[in-house]
């Protein structure tokens, strides 16, 4: 297994008529777009300030975790009851010792992805136990749902890493479906991915099984799986978080670390407190993880919402939230940690107007703060709740757009100038038929596959469709062209037995 990804290469299956790219062009974005950095030196010294007086005079508690405490002591840190209080030059000198940049193998190393630096990985939503489709409509997530939103995130070519939770399989025990994710996951798809967090043992199934893939000596110097958790903002570090970061970074693997702030629930209702208190509870986070093994790599993550005050309800899109993404992608790259923000966010039910502006606001601060890793890229409903299928091809359609923008930028090479094609063209000609067009219009302009950019008369032909329906068309066709990825039969057994005998130790239980 090679740490570097493969030189890129195109290649497409294509069914009868779908016309549909199966294998990306590129594993992830190399960044040539700036960082928007919204604050001055001034405002940012401000800031970090306030993150220092909440890491020396508040701290953050650290429950249920007796092993975590006495790292803690042993560091050096005051440990007063759970909460844990540090010299902010201690938390930084820590954090310090996370890579900047780091690369997730995947089991295709052509789709290996580096994280941090100016990459951006784009992954779909995580989490949701509904899921929702033209057909069916909303209903609870199964096995069959999660297999189908597997194959479609390793079909497109605008995602490019499998997240986890895609949707929740809500027929499989809770015990037991961690599993069955992960063996979707490492079979059905070749892209790199996340394992379980919610209990300790099942983080170390997902280390155990990423073993069996990549083999333990590529392990002890590669990231080849990360977790994603939560902190129980607000300042609460619970042993979920800290047993995940024992199971992944002390076997040198990543960690995704994102307060879920939604200001006035677990924040003030201030975005600035808010975005300093998430700041100092992901760098506490870090800090632990190199307190449990120097170098492991930690993504810092940002989650920050505002909320109806009036009913409880979390919004996005919201300018409080995009003005955390460019805030807290400030302060991550100062300390020198990838970031993770949120991607294609609303509130919406469906994918109406609502969806669309909610879910373009909220990307778009998320493309330009420089987040690395952008998870719920594509698929988000109902403030997370659910998964729409149409949703999460309309999303993914639109990322290309931001992936030219990012990655390409506005090109100054000869061809770019166009001067051949002034000389051939007359004043007051046409270009369209000139050389210079017919040598680059197929890679000229980016081209949505969703859009309908047709004449009216032409649509109405092609029986008015919007785009849900064109939506509900495309991803039926993208799993009518699936193919298995190839995969070691040896390893495709050595996981089946793995999760068979886990089945066999491990207690049913529905909660």
């Amino acid at each position: 297994m090679s740490e570097k990804p493969r030189p890129k290469r195109r290649r497409r299956t294509r069914g009868a008529t779908s016309g549909i790219e199966t294998v990306p062009a590129s594993p992830f974005v190399k960044r040539k777009l700036a960082f928007y950095d919204l604050l001055d030196e001034e405002s940012v010294v401000a800031l970090e300030a306030q993150v220092d007086w909440i890491l020396e005079d508040v701290g953050v508690a650290f429950r249920d975790d007796p092993e975590a405490l006495a790292l803690w002591k042993s560091a050096g840190a005051r440990v007063d009851g759970d909460n844990v209080r540090a010299p902010s030059d201690l938390i930084r000198e820590l954090c310090r010792k996370a890579p900047s940049e780091f690369t997730q193998l995947a089991r295709n190393p052509e789709r290996s992805v580096v994280i941090g630096g100016h990459s951006q990985v784009f992954a779909p939503i995580y989490g949701a136990p509904f899921v929702r489709d033209l057909d069916n409509g909303r209903r609870y997530g199964d096995l069959d749902c999660f297999e189908k939103l597997v194959k479609l995130t390793y079909l497109h070519p605008n995602l490019h890493h499998g997240g986890f939770v895609t949707c929740e399989p809500c027929d499989i025990p809770v015990s037991h479906r961690h599993l069955d994710m992960l063996y979707a996951h490492m079979t059905l798809s070749d892209k790199p991915h996340l394992g379980a967090i919610t209990e300790a043992s099942r983080a170390q199934d997902s280390v155990d099984m990423a073993e069996i893939v990549f083999g333990k000596d590529v392990m002890e110097d590669h990231c080849v799986i990360m977790g994603n958790v939560n902190t129980n903002s607000p300042l609460l570090v619970d042993k979920v978080v800290t047993g995940a970061v024992r199971a992944y970074c002390g076997r040198g693997q990543g960690i995704v670390v994102v307060p879920f702030i939604l200001s006035g629930a677990m924040g003030p209702v201030s975005t600035t407190a808010s975005v300093t208190q998430a700041i100092a509870e992901a760098m506490m986070v870090c800090a632990y993880s190199q307190l449990v093994r120097p170098g492991a790599p930690f993504v810092l993550g940002n989650f920050l919402s505002s909320m109806s005050l009036k009913s409880g309800a979390p919004t996005f899109g919201m300018p409080e939230p995009v003005l955390s993404n460019y805030v807290v992608g400030q302060l991550a790259r100062r300390a020198g940690l990838p970031l993770r923000c949120g991607g294609s966010l609303t509130a919406s039910k469906i994918e109406d107007a609502q969806a669309a502006y909610e879910s373009a606001d909220s990307m778009h601060s998320t493309m330009l703060s420089g987040a690395n890793y952008v998870l719920h890229a594509a698929g988000w409903l109902e403030g997370g709740l659910c998964v729409g299928f149409e949703k999460l091809v309309m999303d993914a359609d639109r990322l290309g757009s931001y992936q030219k923008l990012l990655g390409q930028g506005l090109d100054l090479d000869e061809n770019a100038f166009a001067r051949d094609a002034y000389l051939e063209v007359a004043p007051g000609g046409h270009f369209l038929g000139s050389s210079h067009t017919m040598a680059n219009y197929k890679t000229a302009f980016y081209e949505p596959a969703l859009s309908d950019s047709e004449n009216v008369e032409s649509w109405e032909d092609g029986g008015s469709r919007d785009m849900r329906a064109r939506a509900n068309s495309r991803w039926k066709s993208m799993l009518d062209a699936y193919q298995l990825p190839p995969i070691d039969e040896a390893t495709r057994e050595a996981l089946q037995s793995y999760v068979a005998r886990r089945k066999e130790q491990i207690p049913i239980a529905w909660y």
